[in-house]
């Protein structure tokens, strides 16, 4: 099958009906995309498709035929997510943060608490109790969360 990965156009011969995140895995070597429960419940494998975030864990790799795919391995070390998330803590085991990034790449520019908040819905994190990842995503453009906002405030 013919695909756009992570911006090259590449062949890659796997059985239709196996699961996007092991054809990434296995056959493509990118390793950055997580399987937390293969479920489709966690969000641990979200990669964009077509730039919407999907679990890669439920999509047949037939599905992507054709279709624009993007890993954490996509962004090269080029987004300002990845170095918001080490400023702010927000990545801890690291498990869910490929798909935490990707998600909140899907948001697109200056997104709101709420926003942020529903655009991450899919994505579980046991490790930092999500503050932390909303005031990554919304540094990014040089906003504060409200909550990190009443913090500091409390503590000035």
């Amino acid at each position: 099958m013919r695909l756009t990965l992570n911006g090259a156009d590449v062949d890659v011969d796997a059985h239709p009906m196996k699961r996007l995140l092991d054809v990434l895995r296995e056959e493509c070597g990118l390793t950055g995309t997580k399987e937390g429960c293969g479920e489709g419940e966690c969000g641990a494998c979200t990669v964009l498709v077509d730039n919407v975030p999907v679990c890669a864990c439920l999509v047949p790799w037939a599905h992507a035929e054709g279709k624009t795919v993007t890993t954490i391995e996509g962004l090269a070390d080029a987004h300002p997510l990845q170095q918001a998330f080490m400023d702010e803590v927000g990545a801890q085991c690291g498990i869910c943060t490929p798909g935490m990034i990707l998600a909140a790449i899907a948001l697109g520019p200056n997104p709101s608490l709420e926003q942020i908040k529903t655009g991450l819905t899919g994505n579980l994190c046991r490790c930092t109790g999500y503050e932390a990842i909303y005031r990554a995503i919304q540094s990014v453009n040089g906003g504060r969360s409200d909550a990190s906002s009443r913090k500091r405030s409390r503590t000035a």
